[in-house]
C-alpha cells in the first residue's frame, strides 16, 4: 500500500470550476497499486464518482497537481545479500522521478514501457522509502510543446465540443485520456501496473516469446523461441523445450554478464492441429514448457501457450479492376473479417476487470465476429485480452499507440517510442490472435487531406517526421523482432501503394486499395450506392444513446431529455445529438409522447434503431461486395464498425454499453455477421436477393423463400421461391431477382408503403439455413396501416441455467420489437425485430441468478410504433 500526497501546481489554470470541498482538503491517504489517482481519492471518499454527471469537469484539479506515492518495506539479511537487486515499475503513468531512501534511481516518460532500476547497495534492513513523485501529465505536455519552436506539431487542442485538454501528442500516455470524441478527458496519474523488487545472484529471466513458424519447403513447422536475460555472473547450463505429446529437445545455453539474447530452433516433426479464427475451424493450444538447468544447480521454470498458424496480408492485381487487393489469408485460406473497433474498457485503467473483458470478447464471438481491431489512441490491452481472444479465435489487428495526430520527432522522444515498440512487439508476438501490427490511426490520411492546415511549402517537413517516426523506426523495429505477421504503416492506407508515393499517399482512402475509414452522418445512410466500394472497411459508423439504465447511474431525473445540459455535456461529437436525430427523421417519425421520461427513452431507442439500421445497411453492403468487382471497385475482404465498447456512460458508436449491455445494433450483428447470409436490396427497380457465405469448400444448395406481408395482418399476403442455386464459397452469388413492381402486382394487396418484404435462405428440402431478414419498400415513417401492437407478455423459468422464456403477444404487425430488462445483465437470442405473429418466444440467458419475477416487474417493451 502506498501514501499518496498531492502537491499543488502554483501555476495550474483557473479558468474551470472547482469542487469547493475538495479544494479545501488536502488529500493524504492509501492509494493502491496498480492504481492511479482518481480511484485512489474515491476509495478515501475525497470524491464521488468521477463519471457522475458534469465531474469530468468538477475534478479537472486532480489531472493539473503533481502526486507522490511513498511507501516503505523491509529488506532482510538475505534478500540484501543478492549481488544485484532491481526495482521493476511494470507501468508508471507517466512523468515520474523516483528515489530510494533519498536516492534518485531513475525517471519515467513513457505510460506504455517497462522500467526497471537497480537498487543494489541501496537497500536497509527496515524501513526502505521508496517514493514516486508523478508530474502533471497536461502540465508536462504543455511544457514540451511550448519548448517545441522550431515548428508548431499539431493539433494543439482537441475540438471543445470535447471538454479536452491540449497538446497530447507530446506525451507518451493514452492519447484518448486528454478526451476524444465517444469520451471523457481525464488525465490521470498513478502506478497503473504493478512493482516488484527482483534479488538475485545469477541472473534472471526478462522475458520469453515463442513464435511459431512454417517451414514450407518440408513442410513442417519450427518454434522460435527467444529468452532474453540479465546476467551477473557468465553462466553455462541446459534448455529444454517440450510441447507434451509433440517433442522435446534439449540446447546449449552459455551466458556472459549483462543483457543477452537467446535464440533456439524447437523442430516439430509430428503433425499439429492448426489454430483457425472463429467461424473457420478450431483453436487448439499446446502448452510449450521451458525448464533451464544451470551448471550451479539454479533452475528456472515457465511455460507459455503456442498455436499453430500462419498469415499473410494479400496485396496483389485483381483480374478486371485496378489496384491491388487487400486481404488476409490465415493457414492459407482466404479469411473475410468480420468485426469491429476495440476502445479502452475504462478511463481509469485499475478499474477493468478481467470480467469486464471477458464480457465484451464473448459478446464479440457471440455476434458471430473474428476479428477487433485495438485502436491506436488507447493502450496496449492487458494479458488477459489477448490471451481470452487465442482462446475465442477472435484476430487482433493491433495499432501503436499514436492516433489522429503529428508527433515530435526529437531524440528523446524517439528513443522512449522504439523502447516502448520494442517490449510491447515481445510482449504479444507470442499471441496467435495478433495478425497484423499496423504503426497509426489516420496520421497518414492527416497529412495527405490536410487535417491541420498545412502549407504546401512545409508539407515535406512533416512527411519526413512521418516517416522517421513510423517507417525508419517503428517499422524497423517490428520487421527486427517478428517476421511472422504483416506490418502497415497506417490505417487508412493504401498498403504497398503508399510506399511507392513515399509513404503517404495522394489519396489513402483510394477504395482500390488498402483499408478505408467512412462516415457520413447527414447523407441518407439506406442509400446503399454512396458507401465505398473498398477492399476493406476498418471504420465506419453511426452513434447512438445508450439506455435509461446505463445513463441513470450517472444522471439524475433532470438530466432525462435530449435537450438538457447534461445530454450536450456528454455527448463529444459536434453536433452528434443533432445528426442522429436527423439521420433517424429520414426513415421514422420522431417520439412525441408527453411524459417526458418516457419521451427520453423514446429517444434513445430511436437513436439505437436508427443505428442498427444504418450500420446493418452498409455492412451487408460490404459482405455482397465480398466477390464482386463493380466498375473497377469490389472485393471486399473485410468490415470493422465502429466501435464495440464504450470507455463510459454516453452517446457513441458503440454497440456495446458501459457495462455489457447490447445496443439493438449488437443483436443485429449476430446476423449480419452469420456465417450464411441472405442480403436484399433494391437496385434500379428490382429486388435483389444474395447468398453470402464464409465457407471455404463447402458449397451450399439453397432457395431464396420470399414473402411480403401487409402491416394489417398476420398472414403473408403473396409468397415466392428462386430456383435452387449453388453458392460460391467464400463470396456472394445472385440467388432472386424481380422486378418490385412485378411483385406488388402478383401480390394484388401490397404496395410499397402498405406491405415488407422478408426473405432467408433454405436447403432444397426446406430447411432454414441463414437468419431471417427483411427489407423496406418504403421508409417506415410512411407506413399505411402500421398499428400500435399492443405487446404483452409472460415470463418463465426454463430451469436450465438462468434461462427465461419470455412469450409475446400482439395484436398487430410490430417493427423493431425491442426488449429491455434494465439493470438484468444477460442477453436476449433475439432482439429488435420483426414480429410477424400473434405470438412469439424469446429468450433470456442471465448473467447473475435472478427471477422470472424480477425479469417481469423490470421488462420493457417497446415496437416502432409505440413511440408516436
Amino acid at each position: 500500500m502506498f501514501l499518496l500526497s498531492r502537491e499543488r501546481a502554483a501555476d495550474r489554470p483557473r479558468t474551470f470550476d472547482f469542487n469547493r470541498e475538495v479544494q479545501q482538503k488536502t488529500p493524504r491517504g492509501c492509494a493502491e497499486v496498480p492504481g492511479c489517482v482518481h480511484t485512489a481519492l474515491q476509495r478515501q471518499g475525497f470524491i464521488s464518482d468521477p463519471y457522475y454527471r458534469f465531474n469530468d469537469l468538477a475534478y479537472r484539479w486532480i489531472s493539473f497537481d503533481n502526486w507522490t506515492y511513498t511507501t516503505s518495506f523491509s529488506a532482510p539479511t538475505h534478500v540484501r545479500e543478492k549481488m544485484k537487486a532491481v526495482l521493476v515499475f511494470e507501468g508508471v503513468d507517466t512523468i515520474s522521478t523516483i528515489s530510494l531512501n533519498g536516492v534518485t534511481i531513475g525517471k519515467t516518460d513513457n505510460m506504455f514501457r517497462r522500467y526497471d532500476f537497480e537498487v543494489t547497495g541501496l537497500l536497509k534492513d527496515q524501513e526502505n522509502i521508496l517514493q514516486v513523485w508523478i508530474m502533471s501529465a497536461v502540465t508536462y505536455a504543455s511544457q514540451k510543446s511550448h519548448a517545441h519552436t522550431e515548428y508548431r506539431v499539431p493539433p494543439d487542442c482537441p475540438p471543445p465540443v470535447q471538454k479536452g485538454e491540449c497538446h497530447v501528442n507530446f506525451i507518451r500516455k493514452a492519447q484518448s485520456s486528454f478526451s476524444w470524441d465517444w469520451g471523457p478527458s481525464f488525465p490521470t496519474l498513478g502506478i497503473w501496473k504493478g512493482v516488484q523488487l527482483e534479488v538475485f545472484n545469477t541472473l534472471r529471466v526478462l522475458s520469453f516469446t515463442t513464435v511459431p513458424k512454417y517451414d514450407s519447403a518440408h513442410s513442417s513447422w519450427n518454434v522460435e523461441v527467444e529468452l532474453f536475460f540479465d546476467v551477473v555472473v557468465a553462466s553455462k547450463g541446459l534448455v529444454l523445450l517440450s510441447i507434451p505429446l509433440l517433442h522435446s529437445e534439449e540446447f546449449q545455453l552459455s551466458l556472459t554478464p549483462g543483457q543477452s539474447r537467446k535464440s533456439f530452433v524447437f523442430q516439430v516433426n509430428q503433425s499439429v492441429s492448426l489454430w483457425w479464427p472463429f467461424g473457420h475451424g478450431e483453436q487448439p493450444l499446446y502448452d510449450l514448457k521451458m525448464d533451464i538447468n544451470l551448471e550451479g544447480g539454479e533452475t528456472f521454470n515457465a511455460q507459455r501457450k503456442v498455436a499453430f498458424r500462419t498469415v499473410e496480408l494479400i496485396q496483389e492485381p485483381i483480374p478486371s479492376s485496378p489496384g491491388l487487393s487487400f486481404y488476409f489469408r490465415i493457414n492459407g485460406k482466404p479469411i473475410f473479417l468480420k468485426g469491429s473497433n476495440w476502445i479502452p474498457v475504462h478511463a481509469f485503467q485499475d478499474q477493468v476487470t478481467t470480467d469486464m473483458i471477458t464480457i465484451l470478447l464473448r459478446s464479440a464471438q457471440k455476434a458471430n465476429m473474428n476479428a477487433l481491431r485495438v485502436w491506436g489512441g488507447g493502450v496496449y490491452e492487458q494479458g488477459i485480452f489477448y490471451s481470452l481472444c487465442d482462446m475465442y479465435g477472435i484476430m487482433i489487428w493491433q495499432d501503436f499507440m499514436f492516433a489522429c495526430a503529428l508527433y515530435p520527432t526529437e531524440k528523446d522522444f524517439i528513443q522512449t517510442v522504439r523502447e516502448e515498440v520494442t517490449q510491447q512487439v515481445r510482449r504479444l508476438k507470442s499471441h496467435p490472435s495478433v495478425v497484423i501490427w499496423s504503426g497509426n490511426n489516420e496520421n497518414e490520411a492527416a497529412i495527405a487531406t490536410d487535417w491541420f492546415n498545412i502549407t504546401v511549402a512545409e508539407r515535406p517537413l512533416y512527411v519526413k517526421d512521418y516517416v522517421k517516426l513510423y517507417v525508419e523506426n517503428i517499422r524497423d523495429i517490428v520487421l527486427q523482432e517478428d517476421s511472422t505477421r504483416p506490418f502497415l504503416v497506417s490505417s487508412p492506407t493504401n498498403g504497398v501503394e503508399s510506399e511507392k508515393e513515399g509513404w503517404v499517399a495522394q489519396d489513402p482512402y483510394d477504395p482500390h486499395y488498402g483499408d478505408t475509414h467512412y462516415y457520413s452522418y447527414y447523407n441518407d445512410c439506406w442509400d446503399w450506392t454512396a458507401f465505398p466500394r473498398t477492399r476493406f472497411a476498418s471504420e465506419y459508423g453511426f452513434q447512438s444513446w445508450p439506455s435509461l439504465s446505463t445513463l441513470s447511474k450517472v444522471s439524475v431525473s433532470s438530466d432525462w431529455d435530449f435537450s438538457s445540459n447534461f445530454s450536450s455535456h456528454r455527448q463529444h461529437h459536434e453536433d452528434g445529438n443533432q445528426q442522429m436525430l436527423k439521420q433517424a427523421e429520414l426513415h421514422y417519425i420522431l417520439p412525441n409522447r408527453t411524459d417526458p421520461v418516457q419521451k427520453y427513452r423514446d429517444t434513445i431507442y430511436i437513436t439505437q434503431v436508427m443505428q442498427a439500421q444504418c450500420v446493418k445497411i452498409q455492412t451487408e453492403f460490404y459482405r455482397r461486395s465480398h466477390s464482386d468487382i463493380i466498375e473497377g471497385k469490389g472485393h471486399t475482404m473485410g468490415t470493422l464498425y465502429w466501435q464495440l465498447n464504450d470507455i463510459w456512460q454516453g452517446p457513441s458508436w458503440s454497440s456495446v454499453e458501459f457495462g455489457g449491455k447490447w445496443k439493438m445494433l449488437h443483436y443485429w450483428a449476430t446476423d449480419f455477421y452469420a456465417p450464411i447470409l441472405s442480403v436484399g436490396v433494391e437496385d434500379k427497380g428490382d429486388l435483389l436477393m444474395y447468398a453470402v457465405s464464409d465457407s471455404h469448400s463447402e458449397q451450399h444448395k439453397v432457395k431464396a423463400k420470399v414473402e411480403l406481408y401487409s402491416w394489417s395482418s398476420f398472414d403473408a399476403v403473396c409468397s415466392f421461391e428462386s430456383n435452387v442455386t449453388t453458392i460460391k464459397a467464400g463470396g456472394s452469388t445472385l440467388v432472386f431477382q424481380h422486378p418490385i413492381s412485378a411483385l406488388l402486382t402478383q401480390c394484388g394487396n401490397c404496395t410499397r408503403r402498405s406491405c415488407i418484404v422478408t426473405f432467408h435462405l433454405s436447403s432444397p428440402d426446406g430447411q432454414m439455413i441463414s437468419p431471417h431478414n427483411h427489407i423496406f419498400l418504403s421508409s417506415p415513417r410512411h407506413a399505411e396501416g402500421l398499428q400500435k401492437p399492443n405487446i404483452t407478455f409472460t415470463v418463465k423459468d426454463t430451469g436450465i441455467m438462468q434461462n427465461f422464456v419470455v412469450t409475446l403477444y400482439c395484436s398487430f404487425p410490430a417493427v423493431y420489437v425491442w426488449l429491455d430488462v434494465d439493470d438484468i445483465p444477460g442477453d436476449f437470442n433475439v432482439n429488435g425485430f420483426l414480429m410477424l405473429s400473434k405470438n412469439s418466444t424469446v429468450t433470456f440467458g442471465a448473467w447473475r441468478p435472478t427471477t422470472a419475477k424480477e425479469i417481469t416487474a423490470n421488462l420493457h417493451i417497446t415496437s416502432l410504433r409505440d413511440v408516436y
